[in-house]
């Protein structure tokens, strides 16, 4: 026995030394060092954000109008409205698939949509290229002015002018009037009119597509080509090695984004000649749900059927973005 012990001293317990104060993390620090150097890119974005949020994520809240029966006449507002229509739960999905015009509406969105992937996708990627061969700069500024100024046409117009040239009293009638020949109506056949449709898209945004490429082409490093050139390299090669590589990570991209956009084919362009061509051939998704469900003020089928559009939207992206992936191309995002 010790002599405190003997004494009848007990020690005291021991107890552990005051913890120091926590320091603030490295991810704090790095987070205020960056808002301190990018507030005014910040405040700059911030209207931006303001009227992405305003006018794109709050108006998705009203998704859940899909299984009401809204009726925006209740109450004394439209939030009543929204808080007072009857919860129907998946009726106005139930009504919508087992519509026939629902159906045929998709079949002719879908197959616009493949045939203007085929026919139309590729050619602002010809255009690109073209206009990047061309060694005069005045030419080629000439030609992209020429090529940018349809895009800024409304399809009012643009539809008007093919309707003066390809219409039954248009330009190419009167010529095969004069010929001696039977004129032909493209604007009124139904057989031809997703050729029509694709035809218009082209002249209207064959340019303002070609922009994106063309940027992409200024990023290729030019001492690939020289040193290609060297090497023996023709002009086919060159496009073929080193053009259609560094275009391939943006082609992706953009082919992705237009299979998001499977199911809008577009509005305007067809409901100014649904009535030329008939439902059948100028039906799409977007003049349905106008028919079908604006006019007829059944906004829950609409508020359905354009769910149903963002769904396969979103599925047609995540399937393609893995199927990028797969094949060594980053597409929309990166995997972690």
């Amino acid at each position: 026995m010790s002599t405190r012990e003997a004494a009848g001293v007990v020690a005291a317990p021991a107890t552990d030394p005051p913890a120091p104060p926590r320091p603030v993390t490295r991810r704090r620090r790095r987070l205020r060092t960056r808002l301190a150097r990018d507030w005014p890119l910040l405040a700059m974005t911030a209207p931006a954000a303001a009227l992405l949020l305003v006018f794109h994520y709050l108006p998705t809240l009203g998704n859940v109008i899909a299984f009401q029966d809204y009726n925006p006449f209740l109450g004394d507002g439209p939030l009543d409205a929204f808080l007072g229509s009857e919860w129907i739960g998946f009726g106005n999905f139930e009504a919508l698939f087992t519509d026939p015009l629902f159906w045929d509406a998709v079949r002719n969105t879908l197959t616009i949509t493949a045939f203007q992937l085929v026919f139309f996708f590729p050619l602002p990627i010809l255009l690109a290229i073209l206009l990047n061969s061309v060694v005069s700069g005045r030419v080629r500024a000439f030609v992209q002015s020429v090529v940018y100024l349809p895009h800024f046409f409304s399809w009012v117009l643009v539809v008007t002018f093919f309707v003066q040239m390809l219409g039954g009293a248009g330009l190419l009638a009167q010529e095969l009037r004069d010929a001696g020949m039977q004129p032909w109506n493209i604007m009124t056949n139904p057989d031809t009119f997703i050729v029509l449709v694709t035809g218009e898209a082209v002249w209207k945004d064959l340019g303002w597509g070609a922009i994106v490429f063309l940027a992409a082409l200024a990023a290729i490093d030019p001492n690939l080509y020289e040193a290609a050139a060297a090497d023996g390299a023709g002009r086919w090669r060159r496009l073929w090695h080193i053009t259609l590589p560094g275009l391939r990570p943006v082609i992706v991209l953009l082919l992705i984004m237009r299979l998001g956009d499977a199911l809008s084919v577009g509005f305007e362009q067809f409901i100014l000649q649904r009535d030329a061509v008939g439902r059948d051939a100028a039906e799409v998704l977007d003049t349905f749900v106008y028919y079908q469900a604006i006019v007829t003020q059944q906004w829950g089928l609409g508020a359905a059927a354009g769910l149903f559009k963002a769904m396969v939207g979103l599925a047609l992206i995540l399937t393609a973005n893995h199927v990028a992936h797969r094949l060594g191309e980053q597409g929309v995002y990166s995997r972690s």
